[in-house]
């Protein structure tokens, strides 16, 4: 059995985070074109839970006993596959093929394309169904796995969504546990100027769920959050407020940034402020 929590330390989980970012920037610039805010504002959350806390085995991406991570924004796939590479899953030299014809990297992930991909994603909103029913069926099975939804703010707009929410609690769905990647933009500008979502932990719990808002950067509280979703006896949603292009002082907190990559000359910038020496 191979889990992956190692019990690394802040420092260690903040190195591979820093690792994760420059792999995302240097991707989405080879490819010219790709979603970069979203992807660089995720990466604590992509980090705890591949190296900190779900059970997975890079060299074993089927082993029926591993836990279950869905990315249901799909289009925030750079940090996923940076992820993955970076865990092990496959060589990250790969990463350099990013929406390229015929890659195994699209721009949304597409289940067996690549090892560690547990659903393909892209179409807003679908993504917490596919867990519930994962969830569910775990359940029925009595099986111990968990499955780990992650969203974004902007999918808290889909009827979908809440109809999922609506199932999940209704039948207790305990060792289901969604991430919400609440970074404020969406493509047309800020979210609550798009459509409002200042009562989501109120309206989540109302389908009763239980909420947890946190800092999505800080490790020690995604750490504790886990820790508490797991003690829960209903679905735990971890509303995550995140910096959306964090890392990269130009990117950061920029709609602007939501679907635009960076340029040749805008890398390089980025690097240096990720510590990448030239």
């Amino acid at each position: 059995m191979n889990a992956a929590s190692q019990f690394l330390s802040q420092a260690e989980l903040t190195e591979i985070a820093r690792k994760i970012r420059v792999s995302i920037v240097s991707m989405l610039t080879a490819a010219g074109s790709g979603h970069t805010a979203g992807a660089l504002g995720m990466v604590e959350i992509f980090t705890s839970l591949y190296f900190d806390r779900a059970k997975i085995d890079p060299s074993n991406p089927s082993w029926p006993d591993r836990d279950y991570i869905l990315l249901s924004a799909g289009h925030t796939c750079p940090v996923l596959y940076a992820t993955l590479a970076e865990k092990g899953f496959f060589d990250k030299k790969e990463l350099d093929t990013f929406r390229d014809i015929n890659t195994r990297l699209q721009g949304h992930p597409h289940l067996h394309s690549l090892p560690g991909i547990e659903i393909t994603s892209g179409a807003l909103g679908q993504g917490l169904s596919q867990a519930v029913g994962m969830a569910l069926g775990l359940q029925l099975d009595q099986k111990d796995n968990r499955v780990y939804c992650i969203m974004s703010d902007g999918e808290q707009q889909e009827g979908q969504t809440w109809e999922a929410y609506m199932y999940a609690g209704d039948h207790s769905l305990s060792n289901l546990t969604a991430f919400i990647d609440r970074n404020h933009i969406q493509i047309g500008g800020n979210s609550n100027n798009v459509l409002p979502l200042n009562r989501l932990s109120e309206m989540i719990r109302s389908f009763g769920w239980e909420t947890i808002t946190i800092d999505g950067h800080s490790f020690s509280a995604l750490h504790s959050a886990m820790d508490r979703a797991e003690q829960h006896e209903q679905p735990t949603a971890i509303i995550c407020e995140t910096t959306p292009g964090k890392g990269v002082s130009f990117i950061e907190s920029d709609f602007e940034w939501h679907g635009k990559p960076p340029s040749e000359e805008e890398l390089q910038r980025a690097l240096e402020e990720l510590g990448v020496q030239s």
